[in-house]
């Protein structure tokens, strides 16, 4: 009732070579088949597959027969495996290629990191010999092998060291050659197409472009590529430069893919936005590859400025080492028109404050300072006034008014005109300075002591008939808004701690369990002090409130001594 047995193959090929192909008919020729070779009657299947009368059931159902062949070429040591290789490249001679293409690409999914492998071994030629059948017509079926291909990459580990990409422990090197080899025809075609003016369609193209930015986002943009001192022969720095070499190939500028950010916006035919088609993690890896690695550098034209590059750099992580190539106080104050010169030192900021690397921290705050460096005097002006205004950090407002204080004193020194538009610098920075600054029961010391240590260099610095700054112009401001209300908060301040002081002291004499200080960070207290702790605290908040006293008193008696001059 199921049909003939199994072994009955053979006749049952042979009366359908003289009918129609009825449904029943395929399963029975599949499941025999995929019976006969799992069993290990390959020698049958191979003698019925080659057999001239049978053709044309080949020719169309031949591809059902892929699974169990490939298991068996994926084991190797099987005993079958040349019936089974021969049965396997004459079903890629005779198959209809577009049955082909869907039978390998599922043979392709697999989950085990060396099987992808070995399966990625095994049918990208025959995938790529399928294609190459299709002709004209093969753009959208390279597209969706390319995907799978890719998605089956991504699931391999990544080498990270240099035993790891040497030894290639987890054969993904191997991988990318293939991946190379894959598209090297398809390449050569698209190549072809354009020096002889024969792009009729670019879709091909295309397809292309989508592979090399999607291998630039990973694994490119994931790995550390090996300089050659490190590792002569880098397969990964090999598999970038053939990327490279394959943007260039298919007619994509490489010096215009890293100012693709900078460029208008083309109007591109077809389904593919501008974003699709040029992710911006492609680009900042396409980037790093250009700048820090030097790959492509032959083809990458030289003349552009290093402040062009910068902005073409800014947004990618490539801000640093693209700032070191600008020159110092070079920068125009109306680069802070573009969104990203202040986007990116505000997320550096963010790296400064709220990271919890150390290391990273001290790393942002040096590329934070790298940046202010590169203004020259009126755009650090603007700079400085828009980070007060934007900063939101106790630890960052004093962190740039020591700076306006070093920028004031370079521009002091020689004898600079430090002129804004219709201010001058001095006066309007220092009026930005001392409106962050609040007098409060919550006062933040250190912003403080950076605000006083300001207008003491100040004081000390511009001579009263010279007023280079415009500081003694806005003195009696700042007495008024700063200065008094700063000692009123201080005395006020003094006279909590000290009370809070004696209180723990005689609380530690008497021995008593409850805390009298509590302490908080971001909203959260901490968890009770030991008497010894809060004894040591108070100590340092009142010798702060010392050190803020006595640059009060400093600054009175030189504003007092100038006054009666």
């Amino acid at each position: 009732r199921g049909g003939p047995p199994v072994g009955d193959l053979d006749s049952r090929c042979f009366l359908l070579f003289y009918k129609q192909f009825a449904h029943c008919d395929h399963n029975i020729f599949t499941v025999a088949g995929r019976t006969c070779i799992e069993e290990g009657n390959s020698a049958q299947v191979l003698s019925i597959v080659l057999d001239e009368k049978n053709q044309e059931i080949v020719r169309c159902m031949g591809w059902n027969l892929l699974p169990p062949l490939i298991q068996v070429l994926l084991k190797k040591e099987d005993k079958n495996l040349p019936q089974c290789l021969a049965i396997f490249n004459h079903l890629l001679e005779t198959c209809r290629p577009k049955e082909l293409l869907i039978g390998l690409l599922e043979q392709l999914e697999q989950d085990d990191p060396d099987t992808i492998v070995e399966s990625l071994h095994l049918l990208l030629k025959p995938l790529q010999k399928v294609l190459l059948c299709l002709g004209g017509r093969k753009a959208s079926s390279l597209g969706m092998a390319l995907s799978s291909v890719l998605d089956q990459v991504a699931k391999l580990p990544l080498p990270h060291t240099k035993e790891q990409e040497e030894d290639d422990v987890f054969s993904f090197c191997r991988c990318c050659t293939d991946m190379i080899d894959f598209v090297r025809p398809f390449v050569q075609e698209v190549r072809h197409n354009l020096l002889n003016n024969e792009m009729q369609k670019d879709e091909l193209r295309t397809e292309l472009l989508k592979f090399c930015m999607k291998s630039l986002s990973h694994p490119l943009l994931e790995v550390h590529l090996k300089d050659p001192d490190t590792l002569a022969l880098s397969p990964l720095r090999t598999f970038a430069t053939e990327i490279l070499n394959i943007l260039g190939s298919i007619g994509e500028s490489i010096a215009g893919l890293v100012h693709q950010p900078l460029l208008k916006r083309k109007q591109v035919p077809g389904f593919l936005e501008e974003e699709v088609r040029y992710p911006k993690e492609s680009l900042a890896s396409l980037a790093h590859l250009v700048f820090v690695h030097h790959l492509a550098a032959d083809t990458f034209p030289t003349v552009f400025s290093p402040v062009f590059s910068l902005r073409c750099n800014i947004e990618h992580e490539l801000y640093e080492k693209s700032l070191v190539r600008v020159e110092d106080g070079s920068l125009r104050a109306d680069l802070l028109e573009i969104k990203t010169f202040l986007t990116v030192p505000q997320n550096l900021i963010k790296v400064m404050t709220i990271c919890p690397k150390h290391e990273l921290r001290t790393k942002g705050l040096k590329v934070f300072q790298l940046s202010v460096d590169k203004f020259n005097t009126e755009a650090k002006y603007r700079f400085f006034q828009y980070m007060l205004k934007t900063s939101n950090h106790s630890g960052v407002e004093g962190y740039i008014i020591k700076n306006i204080k070093n920028q004031i004193d370079i521009a002091l020194q020689v004898k600079m005109c430090i002129k804004g538009k219709n201010d001058s610098v001095g006066k309007s920075l220092y009026r930005s300075v001392s409106s962050q600054v609040t007098v409060t029961a919550c006062v933040d010391l250190y912003r403080i002591m950076e605000s006083l240590n300001l207008l003491r260099y100040l004081v000390i610095r511009d001579k009263v008939t010279e007023n280079q700054t415009g500081i003694w112009t806005e003195l009696y401001k700042i007495e008024d808004t700063f200065m008094k209300p700063l000692r009123v908060g201080v005395n006020m301040s003094r006279a909590h701690y000290e009370r809070e002081l004696q209180n723990t002291m005689e609380a530690k004499k008497s021995k008593a369990k409850e805390s009298v200080l509590s302490v908080s960070v971001g909203g959260e207290e901490l968890p009770s002090m030991t008497p010894e702790s809060q004894i040591q605290a108070l100590h340092s908040a009142l010798h702060t409130f010392d050190m803020i006293e006595s640059v009060l008193a400093r600054i009175e008696e030189l504003i007092e001594v100038k006054d009666n001059l």
